[in-house]
């Protein structure tokens, strides 16, 4: 894969993303993203809450090798148009777009991960977790987008993954939210 070809697709996500109104991750804390997969060097990803595929994008143009994205969009529209934007982007062909209830499909994927993307429904953040969290090696990352949210629901995500003895864990701020980046004790 290209840059210039990933970074045209990018541009023009977050372009129809303000025209749209579509709450993707952004340039602010895509570039935290960005620097946690390239810190980590993960050869299998994780992310629940695909979107469009701008995550994943930013996430794919830091892999290497063999490495994969699992990605998963519970809104069949949504997840069309980010596989037409992770083809557009060039994207080596180890990103797989799953479509459905992401509760639902953790259950079915095997092996493990060495990083899980959480941009999905905040109030399931920790039912996504429980249910990932053996396949996540130790050593690897949950980063876990608006963790700025001062929801209930977000507040009991952050004090499992701060408390539980698990995790070491950490905010990330960016552009008015962050990123809660936690690796797996």
């Amino acid at each position: 894969m290209t840059c210039c070809n990933a970074d045209k697709v990018l541009r023009h996500i977050e372009n129809a993303a303000k025209a749209r109104y579509l709450p993707i991750i952004g340039p602010v804390r895509g570039r935290i993203l960005a620097d946690v997969v390239r810190g980590l060097k993960p050869r299998r990803i994780l992310e629940v809450g695909s979107l469009v595929g701008y995550s994943s994008i930013l996430m794919g143009r830091e892999l290497e090798g063999d490495s994969e994205i699992i990605t998963i969009e519970i809104d069949e529209r949504r997840a069309e148009e980010a596989r037409e934007n992770i083809r557009r982007a060039k994207m080596k062909p180890g990103v797989r777009v799953l479509t459905g209830n992401a509760l639902t499909i953790i259950r079915e994927l095997d092996g493990w991960f060495d990083m899980i993307f959480l941009d999905a429904a905040k109030h399931q953040y920790l039912d996504y977790l429980d249910l990932v969290e053996e396949k996540l090696v130790r050593g690897g990352v949950v980063a876990a987008d608006n963790a700025g949210f001062r929801s209930h629901s977000m507040r009991v995500y952050l004090d499992y993954v701060r408390n539980s003895g698990r995790y070491e864990s950490r905010f990330i701020p960016g552009n008015g939210d962050g990123i809660e980046v936690s690796v797996k004790l």
